[in-house]
This record gives structure tokens, sequence and C-alpha cells, in this order.
């Protein structure tokens, strides 16, 4: 009897991690259902999985591993990652951007592409919190530039902490332009860094719009640290390999998707 219970608990595994391989992510509860056992069990289940690097669990369920974002790159590396995406991404989302208007710039590769195609704008406020877009952003005499302050992360380049945080809190301002390091779009943005996450919440309370910047690599993924989920999202801007499922629910949700070419 042991042995048989054995080899059922071998076969389920073996089909959770089949299912997470196949879909990206699997719940808890719809487990429980398909293979008619009790939650703790299939808790069990994906805790062993995990311990043997198979799976990632999250927030009522698991992930596959290769959707998960769990390093904070340097900005110089992600800076070689999809230049050409970012680039497309930068542009459009600089049409975006109307002369008078005040925004903000979240740090990030992609965000600082946004930097590079203002040429046309006359007259600009742009708070940053990332050093990288403030030196970007020298070039234009006529863009007034906040830096709210903190400490610095040398990985991103960026200012967070209590002292960013209350000094953003002293701006409203007309559109924030979000990197992300992982977009689910069953749940919302993450990045690796919890600092940064709660310094983004804080850009999305203080502005009328939020747009989201990010290449299609970026879909499917999680990190450690949630930032908001669709419905504080306006618009987003990516490129064409954006699955087709995922393009559907952000429409579904009312998002506005603007495809770079």
């Amino acid at each position: 009897m042991p042995q048989r219970k054995e080899r059922f608990t071998v076969s389920r595994r073996k089909k959770i991690l089949e299912h997470v391989k196949e879909k990206g992510e699997v719940l808890v509860g719809k487990l429980s259902k398909e293979f008619k056992v009790s939650e703790v069990t299939i808790r069990n289940d994906l805790e062993y999985l995990e311990r043997k690097n198979l799976l990632l669990r999250a927030r009522g369920g698991a992930i596959h591993t290769e959707n998960h974002v769990g390093i904070d790159q340097r900005i110089t590396e992600k800076n070689k990652l999809h230049a050409i995406e970012k680039s497309a991404i930068g542009k459009a989302a600089a049409s975006l951007i109307n002369d008078g208007d005040t925004i903000i710039i979240d740090s990030g590769t992609t965000t600082a592409e946004i930097v590079k195609h203002l040429g046309s704008i006359k007259y600009l406020n742009i708070i940053t919190n990332a050093l990288n877009i403030a030196n970007l952003l020298m070039a234009y005499p006529n863009i007034n530039v906040i830096i709210p302050g903190g400490y610095l992360r040398q990985n991103a380049m960026s200012l967070v902490g209590p002292l960013a945080e209350k000094n953003l809190r002293n701006f409203f301002v007309d559109k924030v332009f979000l990197s992300t390091d992982g977009f689910d779009t069953k749940q919302g943005i993450f990045t690796p860094n919890i600092d940064e996450a709660h310094l983004n919440e804080i850009m999305i309370d203080i502005t009328k719009e939020v747009i989201l910047v990010t290449d299609s690599s970026k879909f499917k993924r999680k990190s450690l640290a949630f930032i908001c989920g669709l419905e504080k999202i306006k618009k987003i801007v990516t490129d064409k390999n954006i699955p087709a499922d995922d393009k559907k629910r952000l429409e579904d949700a009312g998002v506005e998707v603007l495809i770079a070419n």
C-alpha cells in the first residue's frame, strides 16, 4: 500500500511539473480538484518541487523558474538586451508627451530611451529618480529636471528610500512612465527591489495617467516585489512580439496597447 501511494505521488508531481512547463503557472485550488487531493497535499507537492529547483512557489500556486526574475541586474547589462525594441518603444512613448506636461520618468533602460526622443519638445517638467536619465536630460536646456533625492541603488543608478518618497509626495503630475522587470497580465507589474516598488507605488498615487513601457520579453514573468495591478495602468507601449493572450487580456481590462514599430 505505501508503495502504491508513493507511485501516485510521483505521478502527480510529474504531471504538476508538466502543467507548470506548459502553462507557465499553476493554482493550488485547480490542482486539488484535478487530482482529487487536499490543498495541503498540493502545497506539499509544490514545496517538494521547489526544493528541487523545478518551480517557484507564488501566491496561490507556483510558476516556472524561467518566468521569475530573481536577480537585480546592473543597468549596464540591461542596456545590451533588446536594444532595437527598446529604442522603438522609447520613441513611441515620447510621442505621448505634450509641451508643458509635468511627468515622471522611472529608472530603467527602456525609460531612458524616451529621453533620447524629446527633441521636438519646447518645454517640459521631468521628475526622475534615475541618475542615468538625469544625465541624458542635461542635453535639453528647455526641460526642467527635478531629482527627488534618496540613497543610491548602484545596480539601477536610481535613488530610492524615505527621502525620495517624502519629496515625491509634494508633486502631482500628468503622466508617469514606468518600466518593469516582470509583467504578469493576470496580476500586474513586478520588480526585484522592494524599495523601488514602494517608490513606484507613490509615483502611481500622484499621477493622472500611468504608462507602462516594456519590451515583450518581460511578459509572463514575476519578481520579488509587486508594484500594481492592471487597474492602475492606462496605456502600455511594447513591441510586436507581445503574446496574443496577454494583449487580449490587457485590452479586455481597458488598457490601451500601443505597438512600437
